[in-house]
């Protein structure tokens, strides 16, 4: 069919994983909500954030350098502002050595890592060597990203509890993952579909997983363990499975 050309798969792939993803950026804002609510950043970790906000501006950076990568450019757009958005709030309410150790992040990875990246890219490296070399770093940082979930995925296997694996949200992740692929395919970009194999891959084992063991018996030791923290810990552990994957958008 005339209609089926790669470029308008490509069209449609892209459209609906920046919806997806959008969905999965607005994901934390029930934790940001308790944040505000509390005025108090309630032990929740700042690291997931950053990453994403590290992971967003390199890959809208590597949208620009491309050209005509609209559809990266708009969600990791959306995305940059978002996690922004995020740290903002969480830097007014956490205490001040986590606020301390949140700007370490955001200077290490937007100011050191992003900024080592363009200097490198713009200074030492011409033409299309320059796109390949941030497309590989976007890649290989994306790769990284994708792996985070192992320890959620350690944990599912350990306690015998999806507890802290929601079903909604590795479908969703997985759903994500599929749309870049395609994506990335059909424009030929493998910067951007070879991570999101790795993502969908992963993204089935945590629902293999959650089907095996979600009529399992929680471990009492692990409720023992989690004792009165056990809601904060479990909202910790699940926006650390989203934010890392928000960047798979892409």
């Amino acid at each position: 069919m005339a209609f089926l050309t790669s470029e308008n798969l490509a069209f449609i792939f892209g459209l609906l994983g920046n919806v997806i993803s959008f969905l999965v950026f607005l994901a934390p804002l029930p934790t940001f909500y308790t944040i505000f609510k509390k005025k108090s950043s309630e032990g929740f970790q700042s690291i997931p954030y950053s990453v994403a906000f590290f992971s967003a501006s390199l890959l809208l950076y590597y949208a620009f350098l491309k050209t005509n990568a609209y559809m990266i450019v708009s969600i990791n757009g959306i995305g940059c502002v978002i996690e922004a958005v995020y740290l903002s709030i969480y830097l007014v309410y956490a205490p001040k050595k986590a606020k301390i150790f949140t700007m370490r992040l955001i200077l290490l990875f937007n100011v050191g890592g992003l900024g080592v990246v363009m200097a490198v890219s713009l200074l030492a490296v011409k033409g299309s060597k320059r796109v390949s070399l941030v497309g590989w770093v976007c890649a290989i940082i994306n790769l990284a990203v994708f792996a985070a979930p192992l320890s959620i995925i350690r944990r599912v296997i350990r306690t015998k509890s999806v507890e802290f694996m929601p079903f909604t949200l590795s479908f969703f992740l997985t759903l994500c993952a599929t749309m870049w692929f395609f994506y990335g395919f059909f424009v030929r970009d493998y910067y951007i579909a070879l991570p999101n194999v790795m993502g969908f891959l992963f993204g089935i084992a945590q629902m293999t997983l959650y089907l095996i063991y979600k009529n399992a018996k929680k471990d009492s030791d692990t409720n023992l363990e989690l004792g009165p923290n056990k809601d904060i810990e479990k909202n910790m552990n699940i926006n650390e499975a989203i934010e890392p994957h928000q960047d798979a958008s892409k």
